[in-house]
């Protein structure tokens, strides 16, 4: 009876994932526009769109960012480096994950997938560098959404009718090593280090940084498979995954994740000392002798709703090319923001069903960790709570990121209070005092009567 109660829950799994799939590609705008007289801003870098040519349209404001004709300006360069940024989005049909008989992540993982990217943006800084970007970024295709959707729709009849899947493990390969000449093999070792990183989010149980592994640990918050997860949440899982990460490569990164929105300078500072062994190394052999922090503050920007005072720093934040973006949305439906244009931020979304690829092969395909189309959303539309991600590769790197970022974080007269302070010391120096009552931080005090919550915001 027990097995006949399992298959009826795979069944069961098996359907909603494939409805998932379905209603997660209709999600999908085929189209965002631009106005050509703004600057666009994207993890730190700026564009111009306008069109000097005397023969183009006066009268057409915008440009369409998957309009192939568009080469004027700085639209060609934007297009390639948002493209060339790693698109994590919901998957179907991967192995069950633990505890559980689900094989998607639709509809309730968004949140991770958007962690997973702002992550995975601050490990290509990490290897490759804020300036680098993919060779094929601008060949990829635009996603169609009646396309995708009527093949959605033809797998959920075939899942009803084909018998369930067993489970796929992941298997991690050896890394193919660099040929050729010396400026090839720095080219090849950046596409395999890209090639790695994405491996590092697959969809299996052998991925470090994957959907898998990021619900095991998040169990100990208190979470399961199937469960939403909050920005704050997040951050504390991915802090243990990076932690724990068994790949040598890895090993050169640490995650330092910010309390009640306090940074403290001495806990990041340790946090740059390297692990024990041998000293990490950066693409093209380069070996280092301190580890880089990836900077994680979950804050939150107002009350139920986002207050307008902070729309300049959240434009000042991706303003800055270190700068790893910020894992927010809207309510209970989680983006990841890269950028800005006016009073639009410009994000990548993970509410997009696709099928599972298996990472382990050497040669498994990239298209579909890379979206050719931004999307953007009003900064009035953004939830107050969010996690915002820096990337610091040296002590020296901190110390100039936290001096430029007391100039951003320092209140208007309209803001009363900054987003996050930094402040000297360790934590545990304050918490050695008793109760630190923080009384620069009423918002925080009145947003837990409004009924903010763990998964929400940082009360871990």
């Amino acid at each position: 009876m027990e097995k006949g109660n399992d298959e009826v829950e795979k069944l069961k799994s098996k359907f909603v994932s494939a409805w998932h799939n379905v209603k997660y590609s209709w999600a999908l705008k085929s189209k965002t526009s631009f106005s050509r007289n703004s600057p666009v801003f994207l993890l730190g870098k700026c564009y111009h769109f306008k069109v000097e040519d005397e023969e183009s349209p006066t009268d057409d404001s915008n440009v369409q960012s998957t309009e192939n004709e568009i080469v004027t300006g700085d639209v060609e360069a934007f297009r390639k480096d948002f493209a060339s940024r790693v698109w994590l989005t919901y998957r179907e049909d991967f192995p069950a994950l633990f505890g559980s008989a689900l094989t998607s992540d639709c509809g309730w993982g968004c949140t991770l997938r958007a962690g997973q990217m702002m992550l995975a943006q601050g490990l290509i800084n990490h290897f490759l560098g804020r300036d680098w970007t993919w060779s094929e970024a601008l060949s990829l295709q635009r996603l169609d959404a009646e396309t995708w959707t009527s093949t959605a729709a033809r797998k959920l009849v075939a899942s009803l009718e084909a018998s369930l899947p067993g489970d796929r493990p992941v298997a991690p390969q050896p890394l193919p090593q660099p040929q050729g000449g010396a400026e090839e093999a720095h080219t090849h070792l950046r596409e395999v280090y890209h090639r790695t990183v994405v491996s590092w989010f697959g969809d299996g149980p052998g991925a470090q940084l994957g959907v898998h592994r990021l619900v095991e640990l998040g169990r100990t918050s208190g979470k399961r498979a199937g469960d939403w997860y909050g920005p704050g949440v997040v951050a504390h899982i991915f802090r243990k995954a990076v932690e724990e990460a068994m790949d040598p490569d890895l090993a050169g990164v640490s995650v330092y994740v910010a309390q009640d929105c306090t940074v403290y300078n001495a806990d990041v500072i340790d946090s740059h000392a390297p692990r024990s062994g041998a000293p990490p190394k950066l693409a093209g052999g380069v070996a280092m002798d301190t580890r880089a922090v990836i900077i994680l503050i979950p804050i939150r920007l107002g009350g139920e709703k986002i207050n307008p005072d902070y729309f300049n720093f959240v434009k000042g934040i991706l303003s800055l090319d270190y700068c790893m973006g910020i894992i927010g949305g809207k309510p209970k439906q989680a983006y990841y923001f890269v950028g800005f244009q006016d009073d639009s931020l410009i994000y990548m979304d993970p509410h997009y069903c696709q099928s599972f690829v298996d990472v382990s092969t050497s040669d498994f395909p990239l298209q579909s960790y890379h979206c050719p189309s931004p999307k953007k959303m009003p900064f009035n539309k953004m939830d107050p709570s969010c996690t915002i991600g820096f990337y610091s590769r040296t002590v020296e790197d901190y110390n100039r990121i936290s001096t430029e970022l007391a100039k951003v974080l320092k209140p208007s007269a309209k803001e009363k209070y900054p987003a996050f302070t930094f402040v000297n010391g360790h934590g545990r120096d304050y918490e050695l005092a008793g109760p630190m009552e923080k009384k620069e931080w009423p918002f925080i005090r009145d947003t837990r009567r409004l009924g903010a919550t763990a998964g929400d915001f940082v009360m871990l």
